[in-house]
């Protein structure tokens, strides 16, 4: 039911652009494929698939293909750390090293700082991914620390012994930096829920919500989506790696570096960041739970966190103006400045695979947006024309 901040969204018409803004994107050659599932108060209204789920094998694009989730992850997560704080298991200002003692990563004055859980779930811990770093000057590259997305078979204590050895990026509390600190995360729940991490994420997330086949583990790899790069005239199959430059303010490059089968691969470590396999249809579910008030996998209390900004006035960058950054996701502060019509407090994310994601409580609106191509299906024009056919703007 709605409360009285709530505001109506018209449903009419919303199927026949949403279908026209995806299978234009897939006609122009932006996308190989791509799904989009809306809910509006808990009723699905929206079931788009086009374009090919694997373009080698001529297999089309379905609402239950399964796709590399990428950050689609960290909420995820953060939902299971948020479920062990409802029962006792762990305080989210509770020290990581209570959990992971050997976890002391330095400033760059080399004092030891205190890195508390809640600064891992709002990437104010100081931590950092290795494609923030030009490639010409990389220290998490040096160090051999992994993204979640590519070295596969490299254990977790591997990686976070390299990325303790790494100085801060700055004091934890005293920036926002988008980070592995999900995958930190993952260690952490591992010793507090005394369990492996697809465990806990079957036990606190999947099985509450009636999941088949998303986690961290493809039993049939025939059924896994291809992976894809944004090229000109079409995109490019990634093949075993693939190196993607990226421009860092001040004009530097960075790289992100895909391995699309680290996820076939048993001995890669479940990465609480980047890790997780799954389809559209289920992770709708997920969302429009947290949107819904949590239930049945949160209190109310603590889906409320996805829409709260927690990181005060720190700064998220000049891409994210009017947003702010929650607990595992980022935050409406003012949809003017954000250019969004969204509410304020609605909370969204993407995924680096080509994904974004939309919970909107104030409207009642969900929105899933699958695709198989990084990164035009999860930022720019893509994902946001397809937010604006859902709210009928634009």
């Amino acid at each position: 039911m709605m409360d009285a901040m709530s505001i109506a969204m018209p449903t009419g018409g919303m199927a026949e652009r949403v279908d026209q803004v995806v299978r234009g994107a897939v006609a122009r050659g932006r996308l190989v494929g791509a799904v989009v599932l809306v809910a509006v108060d808990g009723a699905v209204v929206v079931r788009c698939a086009a374009g090919l789920a694997n373009r080698e094998g001529d297999r089309p694009m379905a609402t239950d293909t399964l796709m590399r989730l990428a950050s689609l992850t960290k909420p995820v997560v953060t939902a299971v750390a948020l479920r062990l704080a409802e029962r006792g298991m762990l305080g989210l200002d509770d020290a990581v090293t209570r959990f992971l003692p050997d976890f002391r990563p330095a400033c760059a004055d080399g004092s030891v700082p205190v890195i508390t859980l809640r600064h891992l779930l709002t990437h104010t811990a100081g931590l950092s991914y290795g494609f923030a770093f030009p490639r010409d000057d990389n220290p998490y590259v040096r160090a051999g620390v992994s993204d979640g997305i590519a070295e596969p078979g490299l254990a977790l204590a591997d990686n976070l012994a390299r990325l303790s050895g790494v100085p801060l990026s700055f004091a934890p509390g005293q920036g926002c930096q988008y980070s592995l600190a999900l995958d930190v995360m993952g260690g952490v729940l591992e010793r507090a829920g005394d369990a492996p991490l697809p465990e806990l994420v079957r036990q606190y997330v999947g099985a509450p919500l009636g999941w088949a086949r998303s986690g961290f583990s493809v039993p049939d790899p025939t059924a896994l989506c291809g992976a894809y790069a944004d090229a000109r005239p079409v995109p490019v199959a990634m093949g075993a790696r693939y190196a993607m430059p990226r421009q860092l303010p001040g004009g530097r490059i960075s790289e992100i570096v895909f391995a699309p089968d680290r996820v076939l691969d048993s001995g890669s470590y479940p990465s609480g960041g980047a890790g997780m396999v799954g389809t559209a249809e289920e992770f709708l579910t997920f969302v429009d739970a947290l949107r819904a008030g949590g239930g049945p996998i949160l209190s109310a209390d603590s889906a409320a966190l996805f829409g709260r900004n927690a990181i005060g006035d720190l700064p998220m960058g000049m891409a994210n103006d009017g947003m702010r950054f929650a607990i595992g996701a980022a935050t409406v502060d003012d949809p003017a400045r954000a250019r969004t019509p969204m509410s304020r407090g609605a909370f969204t994310w993407g995924g680096v695979y080509g994904h974004q994601w939309i919970a909107d409580p104030a409207r009642g609106v969900s929105i899933v947006m699958l695709s198989n191509t990084a990164l035009a299906g999860m930022a720019g024009a893509y994902p946001d024309a397809v937010r604006d056919a859902v709210y009928g703007v634009g």
